[in-house]
């Protein structure tokens, strides 16, 4: 058995935690903020390769497919990257109530063939996509829940 090393990485958003679970809970949002998906994001066909259930993103490696959870009052909105060669990633990303506003957490994890400055730079990557959400939900208008 093989435990990856993790990280926590969180954001605080001045939103209450209903609208922003909310959000999270729609996969055609993740393109405004989270960079991995900007260059496209979609519900998946049956003649694309897809299993039921989930999306088709653009990803460096080509397509990937994105499963995520189903849309939830607990503010979970975990998701699973399936790429082409095989490998899969989960992404554990929560909203969690934290007095009028809300904190969210993304768990990174360190995948078997990253060094120590490849799960850095990821990790860098994904501050930046939680800034970008805290950024554009404090600027845009979100439906309340």
């Amino acid at each position: 058995m093989t435990i990856a090393p993790t990280l926590h990485l969180d954001v605080a958003i001045d939103r209450p935690f209903a609208e922003v679970a909310a959000y999270l809970a729609d996969p055609s949002n993740f393109p405004a903020w989270a960079t991995g998906l900007s260059s496209g994001l979609e519900p998946a066909s049956a003649d694309s390769g897809a299993e039921p259930g989930e999306w088709l993103a653009a990803a460096p490696e080509g397509r990937a497919f994105v499963r995520f959870s189903p849309a939830n009052d607990f503010g979970i909105a975990d998701h699973r990257v399936r790429f082409p060669d095989g490998i899969v990633v989960d992404i554990p990303l929560r909203a969690l109530p934290n007095g009028t506003g809300t904190t969210v957490v993304l768990t990174l994890f360190r995948q078997p063939d990253m060094d120590d400055e490849r799960f850095a730079a990821d990790a860098e990557w994904v501050r930046r996509d939680l800034s970008a959400l805290r950024t554009l939900l404090a600027t845009e208008q979100v439906p309340a829940a």
